[in-house]
C-alpha cells in the first residue's frame, strides 16, 4: 500500500509539470466564537455538514472545523486521508497504513491544493474531486481509471 501512495504522489508531481496549482484561496468557517474577516473572493464560510461547491467543481463538506491556521498553496501539510471512488472502493488510505502523509500542497492534484486550503489545522472535511481536478482523461493506471471522480476524507493534522 505504501508503494501505491508513493506512486500517486509521484504521479501528481509528474502531472503538475513543476507548475503551481491554482487555488481558491478561501477560508472555512471560523471556530465557534471567532469572527475573522473573510477575504474578498474567498469561498463562503461553511458550517459543519454544509457542502460548498468551488468554481472548479470541487465539493467540500466540513466534518470538524479546526482551530488552527489554514494552509496556503505553498505550505507543507501533514494529513491523514482515506481515498475512495464514488462506489466506496478504497484506492489509497494513510489511515489504513497508520501513517500520516506530509507533502507540499502545491505538488498534489488541484482538488487537494484548492480544498485543503479551506480546512483549518485540526479540521476534518470530505473532498469530492471531479476528474478535471484529479487525474483527468489520463487517470493514473492501474489504480485510477480515466475520468474518475475521487472522494477523500481528510484530516489536516499540521500546517508546516
Amino acid at each position: 500500500m505504501r508503494r501505491i501512495a508513493f506512486v500517486i504522489v509521484l504521479a501528481a508531481l509528474a502531472c503538475s509539470g513543476g507548475e503551481e496549482s491554482k487555488s481558491a484561496g478561501g477560508q472555512p468557517a471560523a471556530a465557534p466564537g471567532a469572527s475573522p474577516a473573510t477575504p474578498e473572493g474567498a469561498a463562503p464560510a461553511a458550517a459543519v455538514g454544509e457542502t460548498i461547491t468551488l468554481p472548479s467543481g470541487v465539493k467540500i463538506t466540513h466534518r470538524v472545523i479546526g482551530t488552527g491556521p489554514n494552509p496556503t498553496a505553498t505550505d507543507r501539510v501533514t494529513v491523514h486521508y482515506h481515498g475512495t471512488f464514488p462506489d466506496g472502493k478504497v484506492f489509497d488510505s494513510s489511515v489504513e497504513r497508520g501513517t500520516p502523509a506530509t507533502f507540499p500542497l502545491n505538488r498534489v492534484i488541484d482538488c487537494w491544493t484548492e480544498g485543503v486550503q479551506l480546512i483549518k489545522e485540526g479540521g476534518k472535511a470530505q473532498l469530492i474531486c471531479p476528474p478535471n481536478t484529479a487525474y483527468g482523461e489520463r487517470g493514473q493506471p492501474p489504480l485510477i481509471p480515466p475520468n474518475a471522480t475521487l472522494q477523500f476524507e481528510v484530516e489536516l493534522i499540521k500546517v508546516l
